[in-house]
């Protein structure tokens, strides 16, 4: 654990509405895809809706039984009360089927015996660490003026050339180099935080060079920087169009 993850728990351990309104902003939207797929078609939006935010008022509930030197990822964690809470729907619909005072099938039975899919698997552990290079991006754009993260969004996230994007906006190529190198320093500084702030093992933390986010690459690298930083912004938007 390290000072930025310890910290943010003690936030939400304190209640701090804005650290619970981060977590919801990064990790809501994944509860809400994974829940989606957990339902298998029985669950409407709305449901899924409710489902997610059941979910995280029993986090806000089991908070301080949260134990960081078990070196268990947050995330898993998270998911684990979310199978539970799925669950308990399950079986409340189970029930109501069978009549009143007879016991509901347990979370497996409901649909129809274990399933690998209700774990935290690949597909999840990507969608939570694209989530934090989100957050990153949209911090990077809340403190860029405007026409320094057009710069960034053109050429790093559309992938067009120096001068295409010089030629656009007006500028020459080398003020769009120059600004992009100092957008591109921001985001890192970002990453490192954001990352570290919601990750609880090693593991995690080593996830951004894993995924080619390296933070102090070398200079012939920068280009493979950028082209990481686009491939998670474009698979974060097919996720956001997907979404129930």
């Amino acid at each position: 654990m390290n000072d930025l993850s310890t910290g943010f728990i003690a936030r939400l351990r304190a209640r701090d509405s804005a650290a619970w309104f981060e977590l919801w902003a990064i990790f809501g939207p994944i509860l809400q895809r994974t829940l989606s797929r957990w339902g298998r078609g029985r669950i409407g939006a709305e449901t899924v809706q409710d489902l997610s935010q059941e979910t995280m008022a029993a986090l806000a509930g089991a908070i301080d039984r949260h134990d960081p030197s078990r070196e268990a990822r947050f995330s898993t964690w998270l998911l684990a009360i979310a199978r539970h809470t799925l669950g308990d729907e399950l079986d409340r619909r189970m029930a109501d089927k069978r009549g009143g005072g007879v016991r509901p099938a347990s979370l497996d039975a409901s649909f129809g015996g274990p399933d690998p899919a209700l774990g935290p698997d690949r597909r999840y552990e990507q969608a939570v660490f694209d989530a934090k290079v989100g957050a990153a991006l949209s911090a990077l754009e809340r403190e860029s003026e405007f026409l320094d993260f057009e710069i960034f969004r053109q050429r790093v996230l559309e992938g067009r050339r120096g001068r295409e994007v010089a030629a656009s906006l007006g500028l020459s190529e080398a003020t769009v180099s120059r600004r992009l190198a100092s957008l591109r320093e921001s985001l890192k500084g970002h990453l490192a935080t954001i990352v570290a702030r919601y990750s609880f093992t090693r593991e995690e933390l080593e996830e951004m060079e894993r995924n080619g986010l390296d933070v102090n690459p070398r200079k012939r690298d920068e280009s493979a920087f950028d082209e990481a930083v686009a491939e998670i912004y474009h698979r974060l938007s097919r996720a956001r169009a997907e979404s129930p």
